[in-house]
C-alpha cells in the first residue's frame, strides 16, 4: 500500500503519492485531474532524459557516447523517487542512476519491442514541492556527469470542469477542440514561459527554465499542459538528438501553479 504525503498551508492543499502529485485544491477546488478518471491513468510525470516517442528510431537515441535504447518520453519514469526529506510545506524526492544500469520498460511487450533501457550517463534527478502564499511550487534539479545530453518535460494533467475551457498563452488563445484536434502528438506552444488555463476557476502555470510548452487530451475531462525543454515533433525520431541540451555543473527548472481567485 502506498503512502500519501500531505502538504497544507492556508487554504491550499497538496497530496504526493510516491512523487507523484495527485491533488493540489484550494478553497476543495481540485485542480489535477484523478487517476481513475478517463483519459490519463497518472496525474503528472517527469519526461527524461528524452521527450517524444522513438518506435520509428528502433527505440535508438544518439548521444555523445554512443547509441542508447529509450522509450517514448524516457526511463525516468520507469524509476521510483525515494523521499529524501518532508515537513507541512515542503516534499523534496529523488531518483539516481548509474551509467549503462538496465531499466525494465512497462511497455514491452504489448506496446514496446524495447524490453530493456539504458542511458549511457550518470545523474541524480531531485523533484521538490514546496507550498507557499502563491501557490505550489515544483523545483527539478538534475546533477550527474558532465556533457550529459539531456531533454526535461513536466507533464502534469489538470481536471476540467466546464465543456469550453480556455488555454491563454500571451494574447494567444487555444480551445479544447483544437488540442483534441492534434491528437497524440500534442498541440505546440512555442516561446513561452507561462500559460493561464481559464475553466471553472483559473490557474497560471508559470516556468523558468523551460522555454516551451505542449499541450495534449484526447478526452473533455483533462488536459496536459506541459512544460518542454524541445518540441519533439519539430524533428524526425533518428534526429531527435537535435533537441537536446549538455549538462554543465546542475540544471534547475521550476513550475509555479498559481491558482487565480
Amino acid at each position: 500500500m502506498s503512502s500519501i504525503i500531505a502538504l497544507k498551508l492556508e487554504n491550499k492543499s497538496v497530496r504526493i503519492e510516491e512523487g507523484e502529485l495527485v491533488g493540489f485544491s484550494v478553497e476543495g477546488h481540485e485542480y489535477i485531474h484523478q487517476k481513475g478518471s478517463p483519459g490519463w491513468s497518472s496525474s503528472d510525470t517527469e519526461m527524461f532524459p528524452i521527450i517524444g516517442p522513438v518506435n520509428e528510431s528502433g527505440f535508438k537515441v544518439k548521444t555523445p557516447r554512443g547509441i542508447a535504447v529509450q522509450d517514448q518520453h524516457g526511463h525516468l519514469r520507469q524509476m521510483e523517487y525515494k523521499l529524501v526529506s518532508n515537513n507541512h510545506t515542503k516534499a523534496v524526492f529523488r531518483k539516481s542512476y548509474k551509467a549503462g544500469m538496465q531499466i525494465k520498460n512497462s511497455k514491452f511487450p504489448k506496446k514496446s519491442t524495447a524490453e530493456w533501457m539504458d542511458w549511457p550517463y550518470s545523474f541524480e534527478f531531485e523533484k521538490s514541492y514546496n507550498l507557499t502564499t502563491l501557490g505550489l511550487e515544483i523545483e527539478f534539479v538534475i546533477s550527474g556527469d558532465k556533457g550529459m545530453p539531456f531533454m526535461l518535460g513536466y507533464h502534469p494533467a489538470f481536471k476540467l470542469y466546464t465543456s469550453e475551457p480556455i488555454i491563454e498563452a500571451g494574447t494567444t488563445k487555444i480551445s479544447l477542440g483544437e488540442v483534441l484536434a492534434v491528437g497524440s502528438r500534442a498541440l505546440q506552444v512555442t516561446d513561452c514561459e507561462s500559460i493561464t488555463l481559464k475553466d471553472e476557476k483559473e490557474i497560471a502555470i508559470k516556468t523558468e527554465g523551460f522555454g516551451h510548452f505542449m499541450c495534449w487530451t484526447e478526452v473533455t475531462n483533462m488536459v496536459c499542459i506541459e512544460p518542454i525543454s524541445f518540441y519533439p515533433y519539430a524533428v524526425a525520431q533518428e534526429n531527435l538528438h537535435a533537441g537536446i541540451q549538455l549538462l554543465d555543473d546542475k540544471a534547475k527548472f521550476k513550475v509555479l501553479l498559481a491558482p487565480k481567485g
